[in-house]
């Protein structure tokens, strides 16, 4: 059965998002360098590798999964190495393909939005990791500042207190039974994390200009030099449409 984003143009996606690469570029290198030694990596909904060379010279192994065999191919086609292997799946038979405790830093970027089960997600992610190992996560805000200023204007003052996901999904594309596209609310994420027994070490605000306006008219070198200082300050305030935390396994 063909995964949902074998028939979409994903890499095309990307075309003029330069600066919402980057941001979470950023991100990503920020936590790693807070992980002190790295044998393996395993990027969970990896896509055409858009993201690895970020994180390949970290590892001496990288483990790329994907549920789209079009994506992966393209991976495989983009990314050389003796030290990457490639497996054809979803987060839900990772359990089958990878020996447990055998992971050091587990990445989810772009991912968590098309789950129903998050909690079902993090506990195989869980198992997955050694006893002290990381997961580098990110997930689509549902209280972001632009999110939250609309719906003030509306007359929504409790919005940002509002703890269930957002699916964005149209009516019609529910009905054809699409994947979910949800947005969830920080403190959420934080408590299930912490219930499926991680520790929070950092929480980073991402792609905090992405807005037209301030694209068209400022360098992309420039906002991105800005999204660097502020990505840890904005974390406080859950401002940004996109979230990332690292997390550490507890010890069993």
């Amino acid at each position: 059965m063909p995964a949902a984003y074998d028939t979409y143009d994903y890499p095309s996606y990307w075309e003029g998002r330069d600066y919402e690469h980057g941001s979470e570029v950023i991100a990503i290198k920020g936590f790693l360098e807070k992980i002190p030694k790295i044998s393996k990596i395993l990027e969970i909904g990896s896509g055409y590798g858009r993201l690895a060379p970020s994180y390949l010279f970290r590892a001496k192994k990288t483990i790329l999964t994907d549920p789209s065999s079009v994506l992966l191919k393209l991976a495989k086609e983009n990314l050389q190495g003796e030290n990457i292997k490639f497996i054809h799946t979803g987060i839900e038979n990772l359990p089958n393909k990878i020996r447990g405790k055998s992971v050091d830093v587990a990445i989810l970027v772009r991912v968590l939005h098309h789950l129903d089960d998050t909690d079902k997600a993090f506990a195989i992610i869980h198992k997955l990791l050694k006893d002290k190992g990381y997961l580098i996560l990110e997930f689509a805000n549902k209280c972001h500042f632009k999110a939250t200023f609309l719906e003030f204007l509306h007359g929504n003052f409790t919005f940002s207190l509002e703890i269930f996901p957002k699916d964005h999904r149209t009516k019609k594309s529910k009905r054809k039974g699409t994947i979910p596209f949800l947005n969830f609310h920080p403190d959420i994420i934080k408590r299930k994390l912490e219930e499926a027994g991680f520790n929070i070490i950092e929480t980073r605000s991402v792609s905090n200009f992405r807005t037209s306006f301030l694209k068209n008219i400022l360098p992309t070198g420039l906002l991105l030099s800005i999204e660097k200082f502020l990505q840890p300050l904005l974390a406080k305030i859950n401002f940004g449409p996109s979230i990332f935390i690292l997390v550490q396994k507890q010890t069993d």
